[in-house]
């Protein structure tokens, strides 16, 4: 599990570390650091797969990430003429990562191969198939999702839009939820039972429907819901709306998780009600208290919240969440992006509140009263 990442001349960082926790939540203003934070750990995940990592260079376009040329994540002030990115381990293991600069070829060139083996390598939870990244345009709904052998069997992948979650939902439905991420309302312990229930925090009484065509490839996902004495029919994901098909990818993703895994969030409040997005922070809580490291990026006050509650109630140690601030600084030389990193105590109290930190409820109330 990376304890530290540093950033060297990568697009809007000169040099910034962070600290890395079980639980990281990004947030702060638009276009001023978050993404590239996770691009960076995406940059190298997605030139471990394409095999050119270690010893070639850095594949800046791939089934992860897409970042144009070479030249667009080279930090345009730059003193050196490199990039490198630094993952530190547990222990002290630090694993650089350090790519020469050639403008002329717009290529980024290895200069700092590392000496471990990819076997080693791999058993870093960023390598590993012990991962999740689901991006902000993830999966709506769908009259049917694709499903794949090669994602779902082999790597235990719902993929970067969610666009497998059906397939991985159903070939898991009876695996075992991890203890510490067991819903006390819920059936059973099962993946499937479990996922629904927590999707009845977002709509109570969701149930939800699975109707797999392998020999097309293709499975369709509906809900229905049940109330107390009554229950509806069968719907299509297309005729519910965006918010269940938006979160259940995040859902089965964290609840099939084991300790150790690492699972990158952007947005997880999309199309969630306030409530649905507490409930969303109370569960990455309780995913980082089962072992679960999770990098969140989110703009939303409510998840804070449900963090910050769930620290309060003792569900996680305030020390193993961090929180990273963005916004942006000018001086007369450049502008460049600033990060502060409050922290909570064991009630969930910041220890400081920088401008602009979730605080525009609190400037709104005082210009209405």
């Amino acid at each position: 599990m990376p304890t530290r990442l540093t950033l060297r001349n990568f697009k809007c960082f000169p040099h910034e570390s962070f600290r890395l926790s079980s639980l990281n939540l990004l947030t702060g203003i638009n276009g001023t650091g978050k993404s590239s934070v996770l691009q960076s750990l995406l940059l190298l995940r997605q030139s471990f797969e394409m095999g050119v990592l270690t010893r070639e260079g850095l594949a800046v376009n791939g089934p992860l990430v897409r970042l144009g040329t070479a030249k667009d994540i080279f930090f345009e002030d730059a003193k050196e003429d490199f990039i490198e990115i630094c993952l530190e381990e547990v222990g002290g293991v630090s694993n650089v990562f350090r790519y020469s600069y050639d403008p002329l070829r717009d290529f980024l060139q290895t200069i700092l191969p590392t000496d471990r083996p990819l076997e080693a390598l791999s058993k870093i939870n960023l390598f590993s198939d012990q991962f999740h990244y689901l991006h902000a345009e993830r999966s709506g709904p769908r009259q049917a999702f694709p499903m794949s052998d090669q994602h779902v069997r082999v790597h235990r992948q719902v993929g970067v839009d969610g666009e497998f979650t059906g397939h991985f939902l159903d070939l898991y439905r009876d695996q075992k939820v991890q203890p510490a991420l067991k819903h006390p309302q819920a059936k059973s312990a099962s993946l499937l039972a479990q996922v629904e229930t927590w999707l009845g925090e977002v709509s109570p009484g969701v149930e939800i429907r699975l109707e797999p065509h392998a020999d097309m490839d293709l499975i369709k996902l509906g809900f229905a819901f049940v109330g107390r004495h009554q229950k509806t029919g069968d719907f299509r994901a297309t005729s519910v709306g965006f918010g269940l098909s938006y979160v259940l990818p995040i859902l089965v993703a964290i609840l099939s998780s084991s300790p150790g895994a690492l699972i990158l969030l952007e947005n997880p409040e999309a199309h969630l009600h306030p409530r649905g997005q507490a409930k969303m922070g109370e569960l990455l809580a309780r995913a980082a208290a089962a072992g679960i490291q999770l990098i969140v990026e989110s703009h939303s006050d409510h998840i804070l919240n449900g963090i910050r509650i769930a620290v309060r109630k003792g569900i996680l140690a305030p020390e193993h969440a961090a929180f990273f601030f963005f916004s942006r600084i000018e001086s007369d030389s450049r502008i460049a992006s600033k990060v502060e990193k409050p922290t909570l105590d064991r009630d969930g109290r910041m220890d400081h509140w920088p401008d602009g930190f979730f605080d525009e409820w609190e400037k709104s109330l005082e210009c209405l009263f």
